[in-house]
């Protein structure tokens, strides 16, 4: 009677043994048969493996599934907070791949259903974490969601950290307009000092297009110094009629154009020749319209101090050049160039093109006495490069 008992604990105990391997925690996991019994030949169950596998993995990598001794009928990996990671198998179906990465400081519970050679189909779950992010990185993107800007307006992405790993990175930002606009990214050192990825068509938008980027960041890692990033980010906007703002300042006059028809031209006070008062030559783009602020001649680095309130105030870079109301400059309007570097006219003026332009519209300076043409970084200057240098600053071309 003893030896029948002992018998039938040792069946159950191998039962059971079947059945935990089909529930493990770790990278590996057997799919019994559906009856609980193992089987040889084209029924042996089929082995799961999964990849990343255990606790404190390394994130930024896809999941992968694989069977060996059978196929995958289908996969399911789920997050912690039940958000389902997608995929797809490859050709036969022995192995299956998600289409993201595995992000930082999470774990993801994986069901794999088999079908050995034989046709026994059986189910597998495992599960896995990966280790929590040391670093975050993070970004601000331009122009802001559901806007409506002007022509020459670029996509802008800046980073909180550094990106050392900008290919990785730029192979994540999707761009999507409703048109097939040729556009490429390039990477600039941003004014602040920090990594900035700007999206420019070949030229400027056409009036009308919707443009959409989708940033698929999280479970990237943009470098040591910079760290992961640990969320998606999207935005969108519109392309408004086609202005260019053209301003000459040899001719000291300043003329807005709609859909190639002239609008109207101003009487204008550019930069003082000769110094470092004079203005940026090239395509300077619209970055914000600010109204009335506070100018201190001290914070772009000019000696004789000023410090005043100005109206009508249109940046156009981040070191400091503005189009504005100049009333003090009444007397050079259209005559001489006596401005510390912007681009000054009347209050009347500057009201009327202040209600006209829109952020994005690009302002096309020419002028002999400049300090030079608009950077890449310094406001949005990337039409002042060609097409093909532009093009050789992404960091999967050139």
């Amino acid at each position: 009677m003893s030896q029948i008992r002992a018998s039938r604990s040792a069946a159950v105990a191998g039962v059971l043994s079947a059945v935990l391997c089909a529930c493990s925690s770790g990278g590996a996991s057997v799919a019994p048969p559906a009856d609980g019994k193992r089987a040889d030949g084209p029924d042996r169950p089929v082995t799961v493996s999964v990849t990343p596998a255990g606790k404190g993995a390394a994130a930024g990598k896809p999941v992968v599934v694989t069977a060996e001794g059978g196929t995958l009928s289908s996969v399911t990996v789920v997050d912690a907070d039940g958000n389902r990671l997608a995929g797809r198998p490859a050709p036969g179906k022995a192995s299956w791949t998600s289409d993201r990465k595995a992000v930082p400081g999470t774990t993801y519970e994986v069901r794999a259903k088999t079908r050995t050679e034989g046709g026994r189909e059986a189910t597998s779950r495992t599960s896995f974490s990966t280790a929590a992010a040391g670093r975050v990185n993070k970004l601000s993107l331009a122009p802001g969601k559901n806007t409506t800007v002007g022509v020459g307006q670029p996509l802008s992405v800046v980073f909180d950290g550094p990106v050392a790993h900008k290919a990785d990175v730029e192979k994540q930002l999707k761009v999507t307009t409703s048109n097939g606009t040729e556009g490429s990214w390039g990477w600039v050192r941003d004014h602040s000092g920090k990594d900035r990825a700007d999206w420019r068509p070949k030229e400027y938008w056409k009036a009308g297009t919707k443009v959409t980027l989708d940033a698929e960041l999280n479970g990237t890692d943009s470098g040591p110094a910079g760290g992961w990033f640990v969320r998606d980010y999207r935005t969108g906007f519109t392309v408004g009629s086609r202005q260019v703002v053209r301003v000459d300042l040899d001719r000291k006059r300043l003329t807005l154009e709609r859909d190639g028809k002239k609008v109207r031209e101003i009487p204008v006070s550019g930069g003082t020749p000769g110094g470092v008062k004079r203005s940026w030559r090239g395509t300077a783009v619209l970055m914000s319209k600010e109204g009335t602020i506070n100018m201190n001649s001290e914070t772009v680095g000019l000696a004789d101090a000023y410090d005043k309130m100005v109206d009508y105030s249109m940046r156009l870079t981040w070191s400091g050049m503005y189009a504005h109301a100049a009333p003090w400059n009444a007397r050079y309007f259209g005559r001489a160039n006596m401005s510390s570097g912007c681009i000054g006219m009347s209050d009347a003026d500057a009201a009327y093109f202040y209600g006209q332009v829109r952020v994005g519209d690009p302002f096309e300076i020419k002028g002999e006495d400049t300090k030079g043409t608009v950077a890449e970084g310094n406001g949005y200057g990337a039409w002042n490069v060609s097409w093909e240098r532009w093009q050789a600053k992404s960091a999967l071309k050139g």
